[in-house]
């Protein structure tokens, strides 16, 4: 299966919000709580730097996406910060990989010089081998920093790489 990433148009909305809302009703990964609807979704993948799409070459499938944008303002706006989601039906592929390390070349193409990520819960062993493997710096832990599902609490483990 071949894999490109295209950018977020409007017309993509329903399959989208569909790959979003999987994560975040998982509630082990994101940290936001709501879903997205057509409306909110478009308005939320459209007001990014950059929404990424993982597309099946052939069947022209969305398998994954990606959202790109500052991770602050002002004088920290050179810092990016990236989500990531993969339908759970095509997990294990290397769909992750491959939307990582585009992101990751459209944050340089955007001018960003850092891309980090703030949450990423310790459980989350695979995307963590990942982010190791692609150079990123673990800084360190943050105790129960998020809530999970049944409502106890994980740490998590902030990170970024230098563009």
């Amino acid at each position: 299966m071949a894999i490109i990433v295209r950018a977020y148009t409007s017309t993509d909305v329903d399959a989208a919000i569909n790959i979003w809302n999987e994560v975040v009703r998982a509630g082990v990964a994101f940290p936001q709580e709501d879903e997205l609807d057509a409306a909110t979704g478009d308005v939320f993948f459209r007001a990014q730097s950059f929404t990424g799409l993982a597309v099946d070459d052939a069947s022209g499938e969305i398998l994954a996406l990606y959202i790109l944008h500052p991770n602050n303002v002002g004088r920290c706006a050179h810092i990016s910060n990236a989500s990531y989601a993969v339908r759970a039906d095509v997990r294990g592929r290397h769909i992750g990989e491959i939307i990582v390390k585009d992101s990751i070349a459209r944050a340089r193409q955007l001018g960003f010089r850092i891309l980090q990520f703030n949450a990423v819960v310790a459980t989350n062993i695979h995307a963590r081998r990942l982010y190791q493997r692609l150079g990123f710096t673990e800084l360190g832990t943050i105790p129960g920093g998020f809530r999970m599902p049944d409502g106890s609490f994980e740490d998590i483990i902030p990170q970024f790489v230098t563009l």
